[in-house]
């Protein structure tokens, strides 16, 4: 008896060695890629006025993308790469706490804001388009109320934003919510490890985009929305922002929209799981002369529409005056 069980434990332990040496191998080969990815194209910014990573692309009409949650200049770049090349020149910061830029006292998205101006004035940049994603659309707001002589035109990219319903429901959050939150959000071997053993969960609770959506979706998106969860990593440099965020977006007020001048469009999806179809269509409402664009599903990351959304963007840079 205790040679059969001394032999199965041999066994057990053969078996879990030949699978996890491979999987330890792949996810070091991935850490190596996303370190490279990171350290290879930001450059930093130290000049008294703001301490800022980020990273340019292109040239002609000058377009500042501000990401949303788990980005980084990186995450600016890969969403602008159609972009770039259309006779825009991309500028894609790490907002704070994310990559190489640190956070400072004031983390608000008008001081965020503020730091975008300093990094525009060191770039001889006088007037931009903004796209704000996400949780990169206060910061994004707050610029063309705050500057705006500075901003020739706002896209708001499902938004994180006050709106009336949105304020009036109860968040609550589920106990698969907390625990990414809590445990994966913060360790690059748990998220790679989730990421590539349950997709689907991640896609729901991180992307907030529904597991039947993702599913159905073609080989092309759902390659997508992986290279999403993929460009998060390394996620640990990313875990100061993400606490950010979850304060900054957990009870925006209403910011006064109607001090905004630029030309506006909001984007949104019926079947986000962020609810931020509500609040583009509020911000839109609000916004003097404002375009809303939607989809009935698609989920946070628009699954299904990416092609036709980023032509709606093109267009509508190009037309701003």
């Amino acid at each position: 008896m205790k040679r059969a069980l001394f032999a199965a434990f041999v066994v057990a332990l053969t078996l879990l060695a030949a699978i996890s040496v491979p999987a330890w191998l792949h996810y070091s080969a991935d850490m190596v890629a996303a370190r490279a990815r990171t350290d290879s194209d930001g450059r930093m910014l130290s000049n008294g006025c703001t301490t800022m990573e980020y990273a340019e692309r292109g040239s002609g009409t000058p377009v500042l993308v501000v990401h949303g949650a788990g980005g980084g200049f990186d995450q600016g770049l890969a969403f602008a790469q159609s972009l770039i090349g259309s006779d825009m020149q991309v500028i894609a910061p790490s907002r704070f706490g994310y990559l190489r830029t640190p956070a400072p006292a004031d983390v608000s998205p008008q001081a965020q804001a503020d730091a975008f101006v300093c990094l525009l004035d060191a770039l001889a940049l006088e007037r931009v388009t903004v796209i704000g994603a996400s949780a990169g659309a206060p910061s994004a707001t707050q610029f063309c109320i705050r500057h705006a002589e500075r901003c020739r035109a706002l896209i708001l990219l499902v938004p994180a934003a006050y709106s009336p319903a949105h304020a009036q429901k109860t968040m609550q959050t589920s106990r698969a919510l907390q625990i990414v939150f809590d445990h994966v959000l913060s360790s690059d071997a748990v998220f790679w490890s989730m990421s590539r053993l349950w997709p689907g969960l991640l896609m729901r609770t991180v992307l907030g985009t529904p597991t039947a959506v993702f599913e159905q979706a073609s080989d092309a998106e759902r390659k997508r929305a992986l290279a999403i969860l993929d460009g998060i990593q390394p996620v640990h440099a990313r875990a100061r922002g993400l606490q950010i965020d979850a304060r900054v977006t957990n009870a925006l007020p209403r910011y006064d929209l109607e001090r905004i001048v630029a030309p506006t469009l909001a984007i949104s999806l019926e079947d986000d799981l962020y609810g931020t179809f509500d609040n583009a269509a509020y911000s839109a409402s609000q916004i003097a002369g404002a375009k809303f664009l939607s989809y009935p599903t698609g989920g946070h990351i628009w699954l299904g529409h990416d092609e036709e959304l980023r032509s709606e963007i093109q267009q509508f840079v190009a037309q701003a005056p």
